[in-house]
């Protein structure tokens, strides 16, 4: 696996790769990778013949007071962990690289109206930063298919709807969730957990699981189930930003006559938020 730096070197490795008939898959990221990431890679050596993974900590993604600052940078254990999982190349450029003329008056990529609710909501502008860092990742590599995790569910369908409406030639896989032995979905977030508030950390998704077997078995009062799931889960500890129940595709509340769903929460232990989504379809 080569490590580039540059734009001009990312192109010209791909450039390479796609001479040689190549299928090219690219997976982003921000690093400190865990073995989540690694599924992500893993998916794409299935699926592409070459592949080009990026680690860069987008600052247009975080907000006021988030952790841009203190977000781990780890490159030398990722790229044995980006090795391990079948990565080609690893582009692991500076800000400077990705942004040469600044950010003031950057040209930016509006995320779909999707991505006003939920996360969106919550942290104003973070899924610009997202879409357009995404694009320009697309334009640099020019890949066939991307791969993303569906942990976060509203930002893959952000990134679909951008393909769609952008026209953009890349299809977008979603790799289902990887998760600890007791639930707790991975995420480089969770080594901000201390040993107390990991114990409770995977009652978020126990909820989610519970949530989904009341629809099961036929209640169909979401915003009543979702009102005393919410109060459950401060109860236990956190610090509730949200938990709906949506419509899986248009991410617009769930309705009785939906048969295609998914739960999302996004809560705060302590001062790491944790966000986590149960996607289930229900027989006609």
């Amino acid at each position: 696996m080569n490590t580039v730096k540059t734009v001009r070197e990312l192109r010209a490795a791909v450039a390479r790769a796609r001479s040689e008939g190549k299928q090219i898959g690219l997976v982003p990221t921000m690093g400190n990778l865990h073995s989540g990431h690694a599924a992500l890679v893993t998916t794409a050596a299935q699926q592409a013949d070459f592949v080009v993974a990026s680690i860069f900590v987008n600052p247009l993604q975080f907000g006021a007071n988030e952790d841009l600052d203190t977000y781990p940078r780890t490159l030398a254990a990722d790229q044995e962990t980006l090795l391990q999982a079948g990565c080609n190349l690893l582009f692991a450029p500076a800000v400077e690289e990705m942004y040469p003329h600044g950010m003031t008056g950057l040209t930016r990529v509006t995320a779909a109206q999707l991505s006003n609710e939920l996360c969106g909501s919550r942290r104003p502008g973070h899924f610009d930063g997202v879409t357009t860092v995404v694009s320009k990742l697309f334009n640099m590599v020019q890949p066939d298919l991307a791969i993303f995790g569906q942990k976060d569910y509203q930002q893959l369908a952000v990134i679909r709807a951008m393909v769609s409406d952008l026209n953009i030639p890349v299809q977008i896989i979603g790799e289902p969730t990887v998760r600890a032995d007791d639930g707790l979905a991975l995420s480089s977030r969770n080594g901000y957990l201390t040993d107390e508030q990991r114990q409770v950390a995977p009652a978020l998704y126990r909820h989610l699981g519970q949530i989904a077997k009341a629809i099961k078995d036929g209640e169909r009062d979401y915003p009543e189930l979702a009102r005393q799931h919410l109060a459950s889960i401060k109860a236990e500890g956190f610090r509730p930003d949200y938990l709906e129940i949506r419509h899986a595709q248009t991410l617009l509340p769930a309705t009785a006559e939906d048969r295609d769903i998914v739960i999302l929460v996004a809560a705060f232990m302590g001062s790491t938020r944790l966000i986590d989504n149960l996607h289930m379809g229900l027989d006609s």
